[in-house]
């Protein structure tokens, strides 16, 4: 941002007073690209206002749920009504039945879901539930695999951390992390000889069904088995779990998650999900067999709970959103994630920037480097100053891209072509930018 943003930067001097870094969220900071965050007042299908009346291109999408959009006139129209017969009941409520009716129809290894706040929560009761059903303790997972800011799984976490070179966090117990065991993500070799050695300690595998939160990473195939199936089949010859964890890729990588591209012939035992289905509000879930969903309390010993849980605006504007991404939605979505790919890619060859496009689905993410990114040290090695000269020069011509050069970038429905062509007249002064390291 430049210094003509003063209402921002009003905005932001206020926020430092009363909030720990002004954000309550660490990568709205700015923290890894400099400057002040644009302080956003409205939003209306692929479009961003801020503070000082600056319109922006978006292709952040509250990091994802926005898949038809801000503002869509569907999902607005049914908060509102859901909003006139009550905020929260603290209670059961149809829509709740309907929006967990929803998923288990989409997503073929859920058979039972239950709804939480946040997808924090979400990964954090199905590891309780994991460690329950095996007895056991240990908790494997991946580099550069983010899955909240649950104790047990910041070590090596992506996204946020990975921006501010955080391996793991502190207030995180040494009796914690010893229950975590962290590899490389991809590396057979390592899963393997893990189990071999300590496979009857493991309660669970987790890992993003395609990491995206240092990157997108499509998962490794080798031999025709992919990297999920491999990771299914190795946990359940040890005796333990896989969680899939598709708060990312859920419902907008394919209409039934990444799942649905790679699934075929196999199974995670449990899943965790979150934006998209809440349509934008707050909302996470977790679902698997209905064996594992039944130790949940009331009925089993796996205590978890949330007065705001099942919230009735949360799930009408999850339904809702649901009810637009239809065939012909994914559709849209496959061909504006491919054109805005392909004019990407051609800005910054000609320009000579290094760099390879990678992508799950209809998510994709941008690394500045001429090698492919397949761990989390690949994804640190590349050149995040090209990144940041990109992303500012991006901002002033009016495209607001995710802050952090370890992150996904989502498209919506509402990024026509004329909304592309705005994106391609910036793309080529701010690969002009990139270059001039």
């Amino acid at each position: 941002m430049t210094p003509s943003h003063t209402r921002s930067d009003a905005l932001f001097a206020r926020a430092r007073q009363v909030t720990p870094s002004g954000v309550n969220s660490p990568v709205r900071a700015f923290g890894s690209v400099g400057g002040t965050p644009p302080f956003l007042t409205g939003a209306s299908g692929a479009l961003l206002h801020d503070a000082d009346g600056i319109e922006y291109v978006d292709l952040v999408g509250s990091w994802g749920p926005m898949i038809l959009g801000h503002a869509h006139p569907p999902v607005v129209e049914a908060v509102r009504e859901a909003a006139g017969h009550g905020l929260s009941f603290g209670a059961p409520q149809p829509g709740e039945v309907s929006l967990a009716e929803e998923v288990v129809d989409r997503i073929g290894p859920v058979e039972q879901l239950r709804l939480v706040n946040s997808g924090t929560e979400a990964t954090m009761s199905a590891l309780r539930v994991a460690r329950a059903a095996t007895g056991r303790d240990v908790v494997v997972k991946f580099a550069g695999c983010y899955h909240g800011h649950v104790d047990a799984l910041l070590a090596e976490a992506g996204s946020g951390v990975a921006t501010f070179a955080m391996p793991g966090s502190a207030g995180v117990t040494a009796a914690t992390a010893r229950d975590t065991v962290v590899l490389p993500y991809g590396d057979r070799e390592a899963v393997t000889a893990l189990l071999a050695e300590r496979g009857g300690e493991i309660a669970a595998i987790i890992t993003e069904a395609a990491p995206a939160n240092m990157g997108v990473i499509t998962p490794p195939e080798e031999d025709g088995i992919g990297f999920n199936r491999f990771l299914a089949e190795s946990a359940h010859a040890a005796g333990a779990l896989l969680i899939s964890d598709e708060v990312l890729t859920g419902f907008r990588a394919s209409r039934a998650g990444h799942y649905g591209i790679d699934g075929a012939g196999w199974a995670p035992d449990l899943m965790t999900f979150g934006k998209v289905i809440g349509g934008g509000l707050p909302v996470g879930a977790f679902g698997g067999r209905a064996d594992l969903m039944g130790l949940l309390a009331p009925a089993g010993p796996v205590y978890q709970a949330g007065t705001l849980s099942g919230n009735p605006l949360a799930t009408a504007a999850g339904l809702a959103t649901f009810a637009g991404l239809d065939e012909a939605a994914y559709a849209t979505l496959g061909s504006a994630s491919t054109a805005l790919q392909q004019m990407v890619a051609e800005a910054l060859t000609t320009a000579g920037v290094p760099h390879v496009i990678q992508t799950a689905g209809t998510l994709f993410s941008v690394f500045f480097r001429s090698e492919p990114v397949r761990t989390y040290q690949d994804a640190k090695a590349q050149d995040t100053a090209a990144f940041t000269r990109f992303f500012h020069a991006m901002a002033e011509g009016g495209v607001y891209l995710p802050p952090s050069a370890f992150e996904a970038w989502f498209v919506s429905t509402a990024h026509t072509p004329e909304v592309l062509d705005r994106i391609a007249a910036a793309l080529p002064g701010a690969a002009r930018a990139a270059a001039q390291g």
